[in-house]
């Protein structure tokens, strides 16, 4: 089972309480997966945000997706200090980690610059779902105290 398998596996058997919120995080997952960002990409994504959050299980479940994805050990470095080496990636990067830290400071000239590096309206309306994703399962997982590696009954 695959460490994001198994994170999706202990969310659902943590929150019976609230069917709506499991029923809305799955739904949610489910969109995700079909966004147009590139899969490396989306794992770069992830783990500048998860660095943010502070979760380590998601942190260690996007570092396996990464490389899976063909992200280099510098890739993942820099990804998780929220940026990159090329700079279209470096640009969105950055707004995904300033929609998760401080979204009231975004504006018309990040989505311009956006646009300017060649981002798709897609593609920069997408980046929200990502990290509303990382949010919403590094939250969780913080607050039900699910460690890394540890795998639900």
């Amino acid at each position: 089972m695959t460490a994001d398998k198994a994170r999706r596996r202990a969310i659902r058997a943590r929150s019976p309480h609230s069917p709506a919120l499991l029923e809305g995080y799955l739904n949610l997952s489910r969109a995700v997966k079909r966004v147009k960002l590139p899969r490396a990409l989306s794992e770069k994504v992830s783990l500048a945000v998860q660095e943010w959050i502070g979760c380590g299980t998601c942190m260690q479940a996007h570092i396996e997706a990464g490389r899976t994805a063909g992200l280099s050990e510098a890739d993942i470095a820099l990804a998780r200090q929220g940026t990159s080496t090329d700079a279209r990636e470096a640009a969105l990067i950055a707004v995904a980690v300033r929609v998760l830290a401080e979204p009231s400071s975004l504006t018309d000239a990040d989505v311009a610059e956006l646009r300017a590096h060649g981002w798709s309206d897609r593609i920069i309306v997408e980046i929200v779902g990502v990290v509303a994703l990382n949010f919403l399962t590094g939250a969780f997982s913080l607050l039900v105290g699910l460690q890394p590696g540890e795998r639900p009954a």
